[in-house]
């Protein structure tokens, strides 16, 4: 029977009208409800007709997330008094509940691409309903453009609907409407009790979370905000913390607390989803959930929400070959979800753990995936669907050219896409397994080597990461999962027989298309990749290595999945991946002191196949949380695309190094010195050390330092036709006035071997006969009036002349260079060499300085002669007595 009496009461039914009528017309809408409106329950139901109004249709609900899904068609079904998979049912993957008489189905984004995939135009769908749009996953917006696509090539009937309780609806409005304008934005003003918002930071300082990392402090003190709230409010507590690992630290801080602790995620069972979404027994509950619990679930009871602001959301890190989960601070949009979890049935209250001041500078919106995550599984649906590039399918933001680029380098070089970017008969049955392109590679050419039972169990392990208490030794988990009885293995299980089975269907040869000749960065193996499917039916356990140990097993599909990151130890504890990023093993607990991989098994290999691996804050290196232990024929076996081996002639710990080097990627496998190297190669690596260690290297004499010094400064002082003699544009031009001698050098010696004054001679500007002036605008020498010739100094701002007092007796006014414009600075000395004054205006130092200076000379120096005065007196470099003789 249907439950007439909570379908009347829920307030989205006021905007059904307009939303009817916005689908009759354009045929697509943006419907905009507040949480517990009904959008995701009463609107799907009302469209399908299974409310008795309007035309019977068939619907399909996407949601973002399982448990979503799973809740959504259990709430629609109790609606109408039926059991799921009568009138509505759900499909998530691995879980089908759906039979003929369905008419409203909730699937999840990753099905609904499946489903695009087999048959575009969706027969038999009427309304597809995009729910929780405003996450912004990528799947939810592949779909989106996806369905756009089929509604202008082949089904322009085909009704399509964005729902969100917070989004960029006119953004979504524009991207719908398409060329014929916007769609129609059709709001529901739900019926929403006031939530109370309660700032409650941490007193002292916490660490900001990276990766996966959250300071412990900040997950006690929530915790203290979760016993707070308890006593200071009536009703359940829901709390958000960014992922399984803080729910887990949290509960254990809740011990013994009076309520019950329920833990909610997409790894958890589905009877303890079942429980937290069921009205509860009359016990006080605390829900510990992720964001799953932000949208399309109600959670019966809820008054209280303590939101961490954190979040947990993929990144791509490009410059280390890197994807995983990290840790980021929610945004406003999705606070404000948060928030109304506790008004869905009564007025509630939120504590927010951070400061009121902070809020302003959260993000209005999440980030969306399609600009921070791996493209690789988004660029082989639309070469799947026929558009590789994705430049023809509407995206409210373009994929970033990089990102897109480097997805394709993996495709190519699994044998996904050809040379062109279309999908590969190889790469289109890849799209149909439902896991990452990676995975599916090591799916399928892993069960030619090993059967195809063992290579999905692996593979099932590595699409969902075990948890942190099966260890990091990859082997040891499957282990620990095949004779596990928690949640995660009765999961594992399930996805282990579902990729049996797909891998198992006839079809493509495993390793058609991504031989050696593939390139890029996660190349086939040697032997990996030529045998048919039809070696391994469903269930079987055959292949070439079938009889192997679950370690060589387990190293060897990690490996076919992430073929960059075999990595080769160097050190206790350390790594270098192929792909050039450095590694290590986690330390041992708690201890921080602990030494790199003492808790690990996996210290002591020699080489690893790295499945998940994320960086730690203020280290270069990556952290590896799950890795198998290989031997190198594994790593150039799975990794054969990364290898090489040629003349390296290059400049390496201050000399150059020449020699035949065989690789694998980044790691250097064996070497040995060339004998007679390419003299073109030996000049750029001589010429590269140059650059890199700088002009040091060459012999300056102290002349070719003075030669410098006044070339410089006629550069400043005059400009062109005089040359820039700095380091960075000598070395710029080391070709110009070094060529001859480079073109010699072998070596660094022969480096140290070129007199830099010489050479620098050759960018003098002889062509404008410029060069015969040198001397004359900056002479190297200055003769004084006592008949030396000093030496002048351009190594400072302004020129010196350091010379002594009594040999410029006679001489007027301060010498000038560079054609008069500059005066020289003149350092007068004592007849001992001691400074005793400078000035650049010699006729106002007799005038006014000179005085002084002689009164304190002539007591220290008594036979130098010491004229009253300078300017008519005879210049000379000796005493009194001597001057007399003559």
């Amino acid at each position: 029977m249907i439950a007439r009496d909570a379908l009347a009461q829920l307030p989205v039914r006021t905007a059904l009208p307009a939303l009817r009528e916005a689908l009759d017309g354009a045929g697509t809408a943006v419907l905009c409800a507040p949480p517990g409106t009904g959008k995701t329950t009463l609107v799907p139901l009302e469209l399908a007709g299974l409310t008795g109004a309007g035309p019977r249709r068939r619907v399909l609900v996407a949601e973002p997330r399982r448990i979503a899904a799973r809740a959504a068609a259990r709430r629609m079904a109790w609606l109408l008094g039926e059991k799921t998979g009568e009138q509505v049912g759900f499909t998530v993957r691995g879980e089908r509940r759906a039979g003929p008489r369905t008419a409203v189905e909730v699937v999840t984004t990753g099905v609904l691409l499946q489903r695009l995939q087999r048959d575009p135009e969706l027969a038999g769908v009427d309304v597809v309903v995009l729910d929780e749009c405003h996450e912004r996953h990528l799947d939810a917006d592949t779909c989106a453009a996806f369905l756009l696509d089929v509604r202008e090539t082949l089904r322009p009937e085909l009704r399509l609907v964005a729902a969100s309780a917070t989004t960029d609806a006119q953004g979504w409005a524009r991207l719908l409407g398409g060329s014929d304008g916007a769609a129609q934005v059709v709001e529901a003003a739900g019926v929403s009790h006031p939530v109370d918002v309660v700032w409650a930071p941490p007193e002292r300082p916490v660490r900001p979370a990276h990766g996966l990392r959250v300071d412990p402090a900040l997950l006690t003190h929530v915790a203290g905000v979760v016993r707070r709230a308890l006593r200071e409010r009536s009703g359940d507590v829901l709390c958000f913390l960014p992922g399984v690992g803080e729910i887990g630290r949290v509960a254990g801080e809740l011990t013994g607390v009076d309520a019950e602790v329920l833990q909610v995620h997409g790894r958890a069972p589905a009877e303890v989803q079942d429980a937290v979404l069921a009205d509860g027994d009359g016990v006080r509950r605390v829900v510990l959930a992720t964001s799953v619990a932000e949208s399309s679930l109600t959670v019966p009871g809820v008054r209280v929400v303590v939101d961490s602001g954190l979040a947990r959301v993929p990144r791509m890190d490009h410059a280390r070959g890197l994807s995983a989960l990290t840790t980021v601070r929610a945004s406003r949009a999705a606070a404000r979800q948060r928030a109304g979890r506790a008004g869905r049935e009564a007025p509630g209250v939120v504590y927010r753990c951070w400061a009121e001041g902070e809020d302003a500078r959260l993000p209005a919106f999440p980030e969306p995936e399609i600009k921070v995550a791996d493209l690789t599984a988004f660029a082989l649906q639309t070469a799947c669907w026929g558009d590789p590039s994705a430049s023809g399918l509407a995206l409210l933001d373009p994929p970033p050219a990089g990102a897109l680029a480097a997805a394709r380098e993996v495709l190519t070089a699994i044998g996904a896409v050809d040379g062109d970017g279309r999908a590969t008969p190889r790469g289109a049955r890849m799209a149909r397994m439902g896991v990452h392109p990676r995975l599916a590679r090591a799916l399928l050419d892993g069960a030619a080597e090993v059967g195809v039972r063992r290579a999905a169990e692996v593979v099932a392990l590595l699409s969902e990461e075990p948890p942190r208490a099966y260890g990091d030794d990859l082997a040891a988990a499957w282990r620990t999962a095949r004779r596990g009885g928690d949640g995660y293995a009765a999961r594992w299980r399930q996805e282990a027989r579902r990729l049996a089975s797909v891998g198992a269907e006839p079809g493509v040869a495993h390793g058609s298309g991504g031989g050696a000749d593939s390139g890029g960065s996660a190349g086939s193996g040697a032997t990996v990749g030529t045998r048919t499917s039809a070696r391994a039916g469903a269930g079987a356990n055959t292949g070439a290595n079938a009889g192997a140990s679950d370690d060589v097993v387990a190293g060897l599909v990690a490996a076919l999945a992430f073929p960059e990151r075999v990595a080769r130890a160097r050190g206790v504890g350390g790594y270098l991946m192929a792909s050039g990023t450095g590694a290590e093993l986690a330390g041992a607990g708690p201890d921080a002191g602990a030494r790199a991989g003492d808790g690990s098994r996996l210290r002591d290999a020699g080489w690893l196949a790295v499945a998940v691996a994320d960086r730690p804050v203020a280290s270069v290196s990556a952290r590896v949380r799950l890795a198998a232990a290989i031997d190198e024929e594994t790593a150039r076996s799975a990794a054969r695309a990364l290898y090489s081996s040629g003349e390296e002639v290059g400049w390496s710990d201050g000399e150059v190094v020449a020699r035949t080097v065989t690789r694998l990627g980044a790691i250097e496998l064996s070497s040995r010195p060339l004998a007679a190297p390419d003299p073109e190669l030996l000049r750029d690596a001589v010429v590269s050390g140059l650059r890199r260690e700088g002009l040091g290297l060459l012999r300056w004499s102290p002349a070719a330092q003075a030669l410098r010094q006044r070339m410089a400064f006629l550069h400043r002082e005059v400009g062109a036709p005089w040359p820039d003699v700095s380091d960075a544009a000598l070395l710029e031009r080391a070709w110009d006035w070094l060529g001859v001698e480079l073109g010699r050098a072998r070596r660094r010696a022969d480096l140290e071997r070129i007199d830099a004054g010489q050479a620098l001679n050759r960018l003098l500007p002889w062509a404008t006969g410029d060069a015969a002036r040198f001397d004359t605008l900056a002479p190297e020498r200055i003769e004084v009036p006592s008949g030396s010739h000093i030496r002048v100094d351009y190594g400072g701002e302004q020129p010196v002349l350091a010379v002594k007092l009594q040999e410029l007796f006679g001489w007027h006014e301060s010498p000038r260079v560079a054609d008069g414009r500059v005066p020289v600075l003149i350092h007068l000395l004592s007849p001992a060499g001691r400074p005793a004054a400078v000035t650049a205006d010699l006729a106002s130092f007799w005038r006014d300085g000179y005085r002084s200076v002689r009164a304190e000379l002539r007591g220290r120096y008594p036979k130098h002669p010491w004229p009253e005065d300078p300017t008519t007196a005879e210049p000379t470099r000796h005493t009194s007595a001597r001057l007399k003789r003559g």
